[in-house]
């Protein structure tokens, strides 16, 4: 029972430090979701994006994404070239990104199960426009992966994003934008010397 336990005080201990760097390390996906939903009187909208790079670095407490506008899928191809063509100038302006920063939080309380809250400030750059935003939002440590959520209002006026008149009164002022990214530790983040491949 003795060598039991003591063996078992050592494992306990490599497994907190083993959840303490993974804490204080970098994540990153190539395959983070990124949605937005508007309603109007005419027909909701509602279209998905799977193509979204993301760094969180919580040793800085930076963080980014990137993601290819042409990349957003609608129910409706019609509704898919609108907002290529028309709304977004995806040709003109192909990505979207965030940059900013985790607003005092403590990466050790990763290691705690379950969701935390936290606050995220940073430029958001869309059409061509770049503007600061503040996002609330949740990060967890769930299976080893870093899993971050957060929803957030975008108003398309706020980008030089033109509605047409034709349709200006039946589409939403304010879109309600969701990022959901499930990412991996990247292997520095466990004492590898290696970086990521971009």
């Amino acid at each position: 029972m003795k060598r039991s336990f003591f063996l078992l005080v050592p494992a306990l201990f490599l497994l907190a430090a083993l959840t303490q760097a993974h804490a204080q390390g970098k994540y990153m996906t190539k395959t983070g979701q990124v949605s937005f939903f508007s309603t109007s009187p005419v027909e909701d909208i509602e279209a998905k994006n799977q193509q979204v790079a993301a760094v969180l670095d919580f040793s800085t407490s930076q963080l980014a994404f990137s993601l290819p506008v042409k990349a957003f899928v609608f129910k409706r191809t019609l509704m898919q070239e609108h907002f290529n063509e028309n709304y977004m100038e995806s040709d003109k302006f192909p990505k979207a990104t965030f940059s900013g920063r985790f607003v005092a939080f403590d990466a050790a309380t990763l290691a705690t199960a379950g969701p935390h809250n936290v606050q995220v400030e940073g430029d958001l750059t869309l059409h061509g426009v770049k503007r600061p935003i503040q996002v609330p939002a949740t990060v967890e440590l769930k299976d080893g992966q870093l899993v971050a959520l957060a929803t957030f209002p975008v108003a398309p006026a706020d980008y030089n994003i033109e509605i047409p008149l034709l349709v200006r009164n039946s589409i939403a002022k304010v879109v309600s934008v969701r990022v959901a990214l499930t990412c991996q530790p990247v292997a520095s983040a466990v004492g590898a010397t290696t970086r990521p491949t971009k």
